[in-house]
This record gives structure tokens, sequence and C-alpha cells, in this order.
């Protein structure tokens, strides 16, 4: 009687987990977790709801828990294969590599199955041990044939390891295996993709296409591997047939919208980012998150535009604000004032310029300053004149909700936000209210669209009275520039201007490819047809590949430009990138989103910067500085004065020999200007801090 009892126990369970797996398997998680939980109450050593419950957790992110699940699954039944495979793959997402080795080769030993030899060939791999790897992926090929994931891992290990011939080899092997099939063609074009193999996967995606061109899920699969590659032209053309052939494609849409942006169409990335936005499907956040980011930059969007599309995106948030910790008047008033500084980008040494030159100047007798640095200390090479009473934390680690704690745990009492939306994930974190006063500077250049900000600083040059209706903050400006600069990082010496000694005229422009848009193409055209002999040198990251020059090429042979009057270069190390400014007569600014550290680089490098007065303060920022350093008659009035000044000063050789002369004693015609002046800038944002938290204490 007891035997039978016992063993209806036994195929109810069975039922019982064949139902929950089920569930598992159709995506009903919790479903699935209750039934593992019911068996495991009845019976906590039942071997297979350990095993299945342990496995759900893993998926679930909590691997720590899967682990102990899985332990206790296999004490008294060790012939279980999979048991170990689970194991370890769930040890491996803990970093127990060791741990996660020995029991992933138990499970090939107990049951060589392709999953098994895949997993430990990939940790193996992670681990840079590329023999071992290769030895575990083909085993799993001899298991598996032709599987178009495993060859992708393969191929890529071998082209790791020096081993490029065999590597064609198994790339030839998997192509005669798919042969003309299209789908199965891409299938292997996303393993490789998968496998960071993304040269190759855009080979194999070709030869699809070649086959099926009418196939949107390979154009789209391709231009996602050119973006990752950084190939933002190439990956134009791949979603805008992807986009044609699915209009209703969101996703397609949107990585069209961000490929234009990075190659200067910003007008047409704002129109697909503007449609993403306007749907219902899930996605539609992340389109107007990068509208938020580039609006101040986008032709069509005016400052109310800005403010409207900043605001919607802080909507989406949806993060609840903290209470303010009060912190005590009496003893704010008698101490240092407490200075926080949150930025991502602490170790960008170049674009830092503004923020050293403050930070370096600040009255330690007065105030105490803290930095919030989602980069480590020693990733800071220089610009810091490291003090001993300074505050450094390393936050990368740390969430939005740690990051707002820690703030507010050292009692900051006026916050300085660096990054602006170069970094939106951390934006969330002043929802929270981690101090009493927010500040953005630096790095803002338009209304953050948040309520939780309580000031903006800029000067009277970006910010005109009339436009404050237009922010949320409240502004305050300095005197002259609000980004006064201090150069503590080695540069080249200023040379010589390259047109006296070559006679031919030089413009140049070294600001980031996103800036170039078709509206500047068409000024700065104007301005080459106009010099005779001129050329203009275009430098930045996106100009590294063909597929990118000639896309700049054909923007400016549709204003009638000639191939011979343009240079395109692609990056170099900091230093020999500002060493190409010897070759530069005088730089072009772009609009309506100018430089910033561009422009402040370029006149260091004793190249002036030709810009205009725009409507909005990212298309007045180059004003700002030139204004500030004393070289106000680079600032034209209007876009038509913009082009005029430019083309005066390449074809009049009296101008020639006054750029010269104003080259030669540039950075000490700098040094004695208000952009240089980062000791009387201090002072002034000191009194700025002291009157904002004043406000605050009398509320």
């Amino acid at each position: 009687m007891a035997a039978r009892v016992n063993l209806t126990i036994v195929h109810e369970t069975d039922r019982q987990l064949e139902r929950g797996l089920n569930l598992h398997r159709a995506g009903n998680v919790k479903a699935a977790a209750e039934i593992y939980q019911k068996v495991l109450e009845d019976d906590p050593n039942q071997p297979d709801a350990l095993y299945l419950m342990g496995c759900l957790l893993h998926q679930a992110g909590d691997s720590a828990a899967a682990v102990e699940l899985l332990e206790r699954a296999i004490q008294g039944h060790s012939e279980r294969a999979e048991f170990y495979y689970a194991l370890g793959t769930a040890q491996a997402k803990l970093g127990k590599f060791d741990l996660a080795e020995s029991n992933l080769r138990q499970a090939t030993r107990l049951g060589s199955r392709a999953e098994f030899h895949i997993s430990l060939g990939t940790l193996l791999k992670r681990q840079f041990r590329l023999a071992e790897a290769i030895v575990e992926f083909e085993a799993a090929l001899n298991l598996q044939q032709n599987h178009a994931p495993t060859l992708a891992l393969l191929r890529q290990a071998l082209t790791s390891a020096n081993r490029n011939d065999e590597a064609i080899a198994y790339l030839d092997r998997s192509l005669a295996a798919l042969g003309t099939n299209a789908d199965r063609l891409c299938d292997f074009a996303n393993a490789l993709q998968e496998a960071e193999d993304f040269a190759g996967a855009i080979d194999v995606y070709h030869r699809a296409l070649a086959l099926e061109t009418d196939a949107p899920r390979a154009w789209y699969a391709c231009g996602c591997a050119e973006i990752a590659l950084e190939d933002f032209a190439s990956a134009i053309v791949c979603f805008q047939e992807a986009a044609k052939l699915r209009p209703e494609w969101l996703e397609a849409r949107h990585n069209l919208g961000r490929a234009l942006y990075e190659m200067g169409q910003v007008s047409q990335a704002y129109d697909e980012f503007k449609v993403c936005a306007g749907r219902k499907e899930e996605g539609t956040r992340l389109a107007r998150a990068m509208m938020a980011v580039i609006a101040p930059g986008a032709p069509q969007a005016g400052n109310r535009d800005v403010l409207e599309i900043r605001q919607a995106w802080a909507r989406d948030l949806g993060v609840d604000e903290l209470p303010v910790r009060t912190i005590p008047l009496i003893q704010a008033a008698s101490n240092k004032l407490k200075i926080g500084y949150v930025s991502s980008f602490f170790s960008t040494d170049n674009w830092m310029k503004p923020v050293w030159g403050l930070i370096n100047q600040h009255d330690r007798r007065q105030f105490d300053i803290y930095l919030f640095s989602d980069a480590p200390r020693s990733a800071i090479l220089h610009g810091y004149n490291s003090n001993n009473a300074d505050h450094f934390f390393d936050t990368k680690q740390l969430s939005n909700k740690a990051l707002a704690e820690l703030i507010r745990d050292n009692g900051i009492q006026v916050l300085v936000d660096l990054n602006g939306y170069s970094d939106m994930n951390r934006l969330p974190m002043y929802v929270l209210r981690p101090a009493p006063v927010l500040v953005g500077w630096f790095n803002m250049y338009a209304t953050t669209g948040m309520t939780c900000f309580d000031y903006l600083i800029g000067d009277r040059e970006v910010i005109p009275a009339e436009e404050e209706p237009f922010y949320l903050e409240t502004i305050q400006r300095v005197t002259h520039s609000y980004l006064t600069f201090s150069v503590d990082y080695p540069v080249p010496p200023v040379a010589e201007l390259p047109c006296i000694t070559n006679a031919q005229f030089t413009f140049g422009c070294f600001g980031s490819q996103y800036k170039i848009t078709s509206e500047v193409v068409e000024a700065w055209s104007r301005i080459l047809i106009a010099s005779p002999g001129s050329r203009l040198l275009l430098k930045n990251k996106r100009l590294g590949t063909t597929a990118s020059r000639e896309f700049m090429e054909k923007q400016f042979r549709n204003f009638g430009v000639s191939r011979e009057q343009l240079e395109f270069e692609g990056p170099e190390d900091h230093f020999h990138f500002l060493k190409a400014y010897d070759r530069v007569d005088i730089a072009l600014d772009t609009f309506p989103y100018n430089g910033g550290t561009t422009t402040t680089e370029s006149i260091w490098q004793g190249v002036p910067v030709v810009t205009f007065g725009g409507d909005r303060w990212a298309s007045r920022t180059s004003a700002s500085i030139l204004c500030a350093a004393d070289l106000r008659e680079f600032v034209a009035d209007d876009l038509e004065s913009y082009i005029a000044r430019a083309i005066h000063l390449a074809n009049t050789h009296e101008e020639r020999s006054r750029l010269a002369a104003l080259r030669r004693e540039m950075r000490n015609h700098l040094l004695a200007s208000s952009a240089c002046d980062t000791i009387g800038f201090a002072r002034e944002m000191e009194e700025i801090y002291r009157a904002c938290w004043k406000n605050h204490a009398q509320k």
C-alpha cells in the first residue's frame, strides 16, 4: 500500500514539473516558479525541481541563488550532466571561472553535447585561452555539423589566435554548406555578428542581399553591424533600404535616424525620431530621448521646441523625488560650503579644460570640493591639480539611487552637473534631489527640461534676457565666458601660418561630424567657390572610413565643389590631431551647434575661428569664447556676414600678414584675456554658489 502511494506521488511530481516546464518554455516564468516552489515545499531535495528552479533564477538574473539550488540538485545525483552544465553557466555569470570550468568539463565528460562544449569554449575564450577554446568549438561542430553560431565562434577564436588561414577555411566551408539560401546566409551572418565578428557578418549579409535584395531583415541587421564598426555612412544605406521595404518598422526608422545624425544629417534624423516618438509602440521613449539630445543642434527646432522636447523626455522618467535632507543653516553659515561636481568625463583631458580651470582655482579655505566621478582617479592623467583637501569618489559602479545617497550622506549643499545630455543615464539621479541646490554648468547649452534643477550658469552672450522664458531653471551669468579655460595637457607648439609659405589658403574644421549639417556644407561650399585655389581640411573620428569620406564628398559635390578642394582625415592620438592645425589658416565654425572644445583648441593652436551669433545657446558658444578672448572681429552678425568674412580673409593679402602676426602671439594674447582668467572666473562662480545657497537658506 505504501509503495503504491509513493509511486503515485512520484508520478504526480513528474506531471507538475512537466506542466511547470511547459509554462517556463512559454515565457510564463511566474507560474512556472510557483509550480517548482510547490514541489520543493513537498520535497525540498527534489533534484529536478531544484534544477529547474535554478535555471529559472539564473535566467532571471539571480545567479547566486541559482548556484545554491543547483549545488543541492547535484548532491546525490552526480551523474546528471545537465546539472553540471547549468551550475557552470551560473558560476561563470558570477565570475567564478575556475569553478565554472570544472563543472562544465564534468558536464562534457558525462554527456558530450554541443551546447556543453560551446559554453566551455566561450568561457575559455573569455580568458584568452584560445587554443583550448578552439578544441571545444571543434568538438561542438563534430556533434552538430555546420551549426552557424558555433562556426562563428570558432572563426572568431581562430582569428584572435592569428590562425587566419584556418579561419578563412571555416568561413568558406560555412558558405559552401549554406549555398544560395539567403535566409540561412542571413542566420549565419547574425551568428557572426553575435560573436562580434562584424566585418565577417557584413560580408555575409551582402552575399545574402545579392541573392535577395528585398530582404528587410538582412538590410537591418547589416546596418546594425555597420553601426558596431562606427561606419555610419554605410549604415544609412542599409537602414534606408530596410525602412523603404517596411516603412512601419520602428527600429529601422530609429536606427536610420541615429546613423543620419552621426553623419551630420541632423534635420533628417530629427524628422525620423519625430515619427518614431509619435508612435505608441515600445521604444518611443528612446526616440524622445534622442530628440532631447539632438534638438539644440537641429536647425528646425527653436528654443520653444527644445524646451517642450526635453520636458517630454523628463516626463518619461517616472522617478519620484525623495525629500530633501535638511542641512542646519547655522552650521552651514559658519563652515565651508560643500560643493559637489558630478561627471562621467573627468578623464577626458581636452574636454575638461574649463572644468579643471575652475576646480583648481577654488579657495579651499571657504569651500570643500567633492568630485563624484564615473572614472577612477588613476584615469585622470592631466588637468586636475590634486588637492589633499578634496574628496574624490569613484562612482562608476553606483546606481543613480546609490549615488544620490552617497551625495546626500556627504552633506553636499550645492551640486553641479557637468554631464548634461552627454550622459543621459545620470540625469534621472537629480530627480532624487541629492542636494538642496542643483546647478547645471559647462555642458548643458539649453534648458534641462527638468523641474528638479534650480539654476543654469551661462553668460550674457549665450543666454540673452529675452530667452529666459525658454528655461525652467533660474539663469545665473558670469561676466565674461562661462567656458574660461586652462590648457594643462601636452599640445604641439604653434606653427607659422601655412599660406605664407605654400600660397594655398586652407580652411579647416576639426569639429564632430554630427555638427556638420547640410546647411553648414552649403555655406562652406559658397566660401570655397568664392575663394579660388583654397581648400578645406575636415578631420574627425567619423571620417576614418572610406564610405564616410565618399559620403562627404558627395555632399559638397551637390553644391558644386570639386574633390580637389577637399581633404578628409580620420582620428589620431590627440597630440597629432592638434598638430594638424599646422596646416590650417582659418577655422570655420559649425552651426547651429557651435564648437566648444574645438574652438578653444583651435585658438590655442593659433588658428582663429570664424563664427556668428545664432538663435540659441548652442549657436553662440564660440562667440562667447572669442569675445572673452578679445577676438570679437571673427564673430560675424549673421550667416551672410560669416560667409563674407571667411572669403575676405582668404582673398586679401593684407589679412594674411595680419593673421601670421596674430598666430605668433596667440597664446600670450589668450593668457592675457578673460578667456584664460581662471582665477577671476573661480571667484565669480564662488559668488554664484554662495548666492544660490543663500537663496535656498532664506526660503
